[in-house]
C-alpha cells in the first residue's frame, strides 16, 4: 500500500467534502438529546457516502448507472428535505411550539442524511471516476478504504463541533432555521452548478 496513493485519497477526500462537516454538526445538533441519534447520523452519511463510492467505481469501469445529465438533479433532494424542514420549523413557531420537526421525530432519519449525503456528491462523483479509472483496481481499493476511514474522521468531526458549548449552543438556537438554510442552499447550488432546468 504506497504511502503516495494514501496522501492522495486523503487529500482528494478532504478537498471534496469539506462541505460535509457543516452538514454533519447541523444533523448532530439536530439529534443531540435523542436515544440513538449519533448512531443513525453515522449510518445515514456512510449509506450515502457508499452509494457515492459505488455509481464512481461503476462510472469508472465504463457502467455509469447515472448519465452525467442526470447528477445535477439530485440538487432536488437536498432542496425538498430543507424545504420540508424549513415549513416545518415555520408551523412550529407559529403554533408557538418550542420544538423543531427533528426533535418531535427524535433527530434526523438515516435515510434523510444518507440522500443529502449522496446528493451533495455529486459532484465527488465528476471528480473521483477520472481518477479511480486511471488508478486500477489495487489503488482504487486504497482509495475506497481510505474514504470509508476519512467518513469516520468526518463524523467525529462534525460531533465534535456539533457538541462544543458555544457551538452547540448557537445550533440549539439556531440549527432549526440554519439547517434548511443550509439544505436549500446545497440543493441550489447543484441544480445551478450542474445546469439543470437550463440555469
Amino acid at each position: 500500500m504506497s504511502a503516495g496513493i494514501i496522501g492522495q485519497a486523503v487529500g482528494l477526500f478532504a478537498v471534496t467534502n469539506i462541505d460535509d462537516i457543516l452538514i454533519l454538526a447541523l444533523f448532530f445538533a439536530q439529534g443531540a438529546g435523542h436515544r440513538g441519534a449519533a448512531a443513525r447520523v453515522v449510518a445515514g452519511q456512510y449509506l450515502g457516502f457508499l452509494g457515492i463510492l459505488a455509481v464512481a467505481v461503476a462510472a469508472a469501469f465504463g457502467a455509469m448507472f447515472l448519465p452525467e445529465p442526470v447528477l445535477p438533479y439530485l440538487g432536488l433532494l437536498p432542496l425538498a428535505l430543507g424545504i420540508k424542514a424549513g415549513w416545518q420549523a415555520w408551523k412550529d413557531h407559529r403554533d408557538g411550539d418550542g420544538q423543531t420537526a427533528e426533535e418531535h421525530a427524535g433527530g434526523p432519519k438515516v435515510l434523510e442524511v444518507a440522500a443529502v449525503t449522496f446528493a451533495n456528491g455529486g459532484d465527488n462523483i465528476g471528480v473521483y471516476v477520472p481518477v479511480f479509472a486511471t488508478a486500477g483496481v489495487g489503488s482504487m481499493a486504497v482509495y475506497g478504504t481510505v474514504f470509508l476511514v476519512l467518513v469516520a474522521v468526518w463524523c467525529a468531526a462534525g460531533r465534535f463541533f456539533a457538541t462544543r458549548p458555544i457551538i452547540a449552543k448557537a445550533l440549539s438556537r439556531w440549527g432549526h432555521v440554519l439547517l434548511p438554510v443550509v439544505l436549500v442552499g446545497i440543493g441550489l447550488l447543484i441544480l445551478i452548478e450542474g445546469g439543470a432546468f437550463g440555469l
